[in-house]
């Protein structure tokens, strides 16, 4: 069995005219890929990258960044996934931690120049379309085959940046071994095979996009169908001009679609599966999806930027109380314990912190040895997440250890907002929390105090904050109080403000 990404498409490869993804109206088979990738590793090592180099990928989902997703993967380098949403602040941490030789974007998007805003960030830039140096400009042909022999199964493959409870983003470095061991047992689980059309509707920068849609699908020859943001009318086209038989999104993905009008029109009986990850299906979104797909079960699915994807689903037989209530069972690989505070193993119905042992663990955070041997302990990955085990072995979450909060798919830690509110010169106190919320599952709420005389309105605070950091980090509410509950040694004491909400 193979255990390089780039084995992994070649053996796809020998089937010339399958087709492996989709985008409007391109089809791209497996043989083109690998043959596009080539290509572009050969332009990357005339640029004198080479093994072990990081590479920076900023784009919208398209055929073109799994080109060069493949063609890092054949000479060893590790591309590291950014967002088109992160702004200055998070591009320049995520670029200078993770010690990125070269980055390839596009010229614009949102308004937002991104080459001028790399200037002086990265040595060289690469422009999907115009500009001085562009992904055309490194299709180029020529030898690959010894770069190819010098990469291992764990050799490091990407690098996906995950926020912590330091505000500080971390890059979790996934392998070869670990991407292709989580999208193995995905595969085996929802028996995805080269029957099946899935669309691919999150950013490739996700473990979701890239490891549970991109490299499953590659997995098992399904086709993918690439879309370079989610657009709920679009996918109501797509169940019917490409065939969908999987549909898979967070929960705030599948409220959307289900409130598009024209959805009611549509065939859906093709689609054998819904997939939901990201938060728990509540149980009124599983009624209307159980309803809007009759023929396909829903399951829920749990995984980490850290596990490579997912590690948990439902079971294909479980009933609706079940899929309501829990993540399911560790998928083909996975082991979990439940630990408590003395770390020592907590018997079935007893709640505490879920642990996650598998092959699809990360290596480790980028540069960060001590928080990698806080977060792995003797194989372990403590996942931050309080959770027990039912009697028949599924997985019950009862809330986060840590205090992030997921909005709409999005995991989102307060206290990196936290610290771009705090920079404004009239805060002088903030906290965040997350609560609840009918269509994101959970948002921020910042109750911030203001210093004497201010005169910043909520509107001047979260323009503040979305010239600085992300537009699904910006707070969605603000609250603007004359004090905040304090211990006796001056915390903020967030377990009041969770009370109060």
């Amino acid at each position: 069995m193979t255990s390089r990404i780039f084995d992994a498409l070649a053996d796809a490869a020998r089937e010339p005219l399958a087709t492996g993804w989709i985008a409007g109206d391109r089809e791209i088979t497996f043989a083109e890929m690998d043959r596009l990738s080539d290509r572009f590793a050969a332009g990357l090592l005339r640029q004198g990258i080479a093994h072990g180099d990081r590479i920076a990928v900023l784009a919208p989902t398209t055929p073109e960044w799994l080109v060069v997703y493949f063609a890092a993967a054949k000479i060893g380098a590790v591309v590291v996934g950014l967002s088109v949403r992160y702004r200055e602040n998070e591009l320049a941490h995520m670029l200078g931690d993770s010690g990125a030789r070269l980055v390839v974007t596009v010229p614009s998007h949102d308004g937002v120049d991104f080459p001028a805003l790399l200037e002086g960030l990265v040595e060289t830039v690469v422009t999907f379309g115009a500009g001085d140096l562009t992904y055309d400009d490194l299709l180029l042909d020529g030898p690959v085959a010894e770069a190819k022999a010098g990469v291992t199964p764990d050799d490091p493959v990407m690098i996906i940046y995950t926020s912590g409870t330091t505000g500080i983003p971390k890059g979790a470095v996934l392998t070869h071994r670990s991407q292709l061991a989580s999208a193995r047992a995905e595969v085996d689980h929802i028996r995805l095979d080269e029957n099946d059309v899935l669309p691919v509707a999150v950013p490739l920068n996700h473990v979701s996009g890239i490891t549970c849609c991109v490299l499953s699908a590659l997995v098992a020859r399904a086709r993918a169908v690439l879309l370079p943001a989610f657009d709920a009318r679009e996918i109501v086209d797509l169940f019917a001009t490409a065939g969908l038989t999987l549909w898979v999104g967070v929960p705030t993905m599948h409220t959307l679609l289900l409130n598009r009008p024209e959805l009611d029109a549509v065939d859906t009986s093709k689609v054998r599966l819904v997939v939901t990850g990201g938060a728990n299906a509540e149980p009124a979104l599983l009624e209307r999806l159980t309803s809007r797909f009759p023929n396909a079960p829903v399951m829920n699915l749990y995984g980490l930027s850290e596990t490579s994807g997912a590690v948990l689903m439902t079971a294909w037989d479980d009933d609706f109380e079940t899929t309501a209530t829990t993540v399911g069972h560790p998928l083909p690989g996975v082991e979990i314990k439940i630990i408590g505070g003395a770390g020592a193993e907590l018997p079935s119905g007893r709640t505490g912190e879920l642990l996650v042992r598998s092959t699809s663990l990360m290596a480790g955070y980028h540069g960060r040895p001590r928080d990698t041997a806080a977060a792995i302990d003797d194989g372990w990955l403590r996942t931050g997440d309080l959770a027990c085990v039912t009697g028949d072995g599924a997985v019950l979450l009862r809330g986060r250890a840590k205090e992030m909060f997921v909005q709409g798919g999005f995991n989102i830690y307060p206290v990196e907002v936290e610290n771009v509110l705090a920079a404004h010169p009239d805060v002088v106190l903030v906290a965040g929390i997350g609560v609840p919320d009918p269509v994101l599952g959970e948002i921020g709420r910042y109750h911030v105090v203001l210093a004497p005389g201010a005169t910043a309105t909520v509107a001047d605070l979260k323009s503040f904050c979305a010239a600085k950091i992300a537009d699904y980090k910006v707070p969605k509410d603000i609250v603007l109080r004359d004090t905040l509950p304090l211990t006796p040694a001056g915390k903020i004491q967030k377990s009041r403000l969770l009370d109060q909400g």
